[in-house]
């Protein structure tokens, strides 16, 4: 099988490392590549890590650019994909979406916190979430998979065995994430700057960031009830990676290692790492994983006890074309490790 891939939005950080991907894909043929600033330009003239690997060049993103492809990727900002998509199915082809268009399943819930009306909105009530850790088999029927976003997969990943088990409070669940710059997309922006961001640490949109509440309709499908979470990014001055620390409190005790160790044993891609580790950003650079691991901190003033998960990934792979990948190889059919099995770069 030779899956003809075309990808709509080229050329942010997403769409160099899903192309960085898919150029390596045994199965994969990349039919077009698309951007309206950058029609005409070469692909590997703006990504020189690409030459020899990719011949394409961009092309202006319409119905003629696509036509004839098995699946399309959109690696667009919010507000793209969901005025592009219907046109898209129509042709045949399947959708994996990077952006939030069809992340969120309830209408008025995405309007509130993307400040658009939505474009398609019969489309989300089809949208798979391509969480695979916990949609798998929905994923592989689907047109059209929502790509999880980076905050979320690693949240979602770090908390899922906890509450799924119903041994925490599920009421007053704590994420404190930590992302790098690439997080933000490539484009110019004061905050983004080198000057900026070099050699600081700050959180931002504390009062409510777009990923808290698809983080929120994950954990309640697992829970299968209503969660209390609390959730504050923060930017680091790195390019890559997400740490995220998660606080639980504990309601029952359970072997918390056995039962991360047995969620996560057939899943190819989350690494639950022996009793007492610390997993860095470091170690899953440019690669497919998201790797856990879980800690129990003294609180002798207090009865309760809380559970600390440590969860990192890095944000433009796991957390993003890594993931879009990983939906593919499902929805057609292939091992779902195909073309993601590379180890992280060190250092």
């Amino acid at each position: 099988m030779v899956i003809k891939a075309g990808i709509v939005g080229g050329t942010g950080y997403t769409g160099v490392e899903l192309l960085r991907l898919l150029v390596q894909h045994p199965d994969v043929e990349l039919r077009a590549i698309t951007s309206r600033k950058e029609a005409g330009t070469a692909v590997a003239a703006m990504f020189p890590g690409l030459r020899g690997h990719v011949e394409l060049a961009f092309t202006e993103p319409n119905a003629q650019a696509l036509r004839g492809c098995d699946v399309v990727f959109f690696a667009t900002p919010n507000g793209v994909a969901m005025g592009e998509a219907r046109a898209v199915l129509d042709a045949g082809a399947r959708i994996v979406d990077l952006s939030a268009d069809f992340r969120i399943r309830e209408l008025a819930e995405w309007e509130r916190w993307y400040k658009m009306k939505h474009a398609a909105p019969e489309l989300l009530r089809e949208a798979v979430y391509g969480l695979c850790e916990v949609n798998r088999e929905q994923i592989r029927g689907a047109r059209l998979v929502a790509n999880p976003g980076c905050y979320p997969t690693a949240v979602q990943l770090g908390f899922l065995p906890l509450v799924e088990s119903g041994a925490v409070d599920v009421e007053h669940l704590i994420a404190d994430a930590k992302s790098g710059v690439s997080g933000a997309g490539r484009k110019a922006e004061l905050a983004l700057s080198f000057s900026e961001a070099s050699d600081n640490f700050a959180a931002y949109n504390v009062p409510g960031h777009r990923h808290w509440p698809e983080i929120r309709q994950g954990l309640a499908q697992a829970a299968k009830r209503e969660v209390g979470l609390v959730f504050i990014p923060h930017l680091t001055p790195m390019i890559r990676g997400i740490h995220a620390t998660l606080y639980a409190r504990v309601t029952r005790e359970v072997d918390f290692q056995a039962l991360y160790e047995k969620r996560y044993e057939r899943e190819p891609f989350v690494d639950v790492m022996p009793p007492g580790s610390h997993p860095d950003t470091r170690s899953v650079r440019a690669a497919n994983v998201c790797r856990i691991a879980l800690h129990r901190p003294p609180e002798s003033a207090s009865k309760a006890q809380t559970l600390v998960v440590l969860a990192v990934i890095d944000n433009l792979v796991k957390g993003a074309a890594g993931q879009a990948v990983q939906n593919m190889n499902l929805m057609f059919g292939l091992p779902e490790t195909r073309a993601l099995d590379q180890p992280p770069v060190v250092p």
